[in-house]
């Protein structure tokens, strides 16, 4: 998951992020360690937040 990845690129904190998307920032980090797996929900919600079609993500 690209998630960290694209979340520094943006030069956001997880805590950012988290606000941004509408999440808990212990999620942003448990999805970044890959310790959970998002939903399509949860995708959609990330990449609108960081301004990216979701499916970009997973790539």
């Amino acid at each position: 998951m690209n998630l960290r990845r694209l979340r520094q690129e943006s030069g956001w904190s997880q805590e950012e992020l988290a606000y941004e998307a509408d999440l808990h920032r212990t999620y942003i980090s448990d999805l970044e360690r890959g310790t959970r797996n998002p939903s399509v929900l949860i995708l959609e919600k990330l990449g609108k937040a960081l301004g990216v079609p979701p499916g970009r993500l997973l790539d």
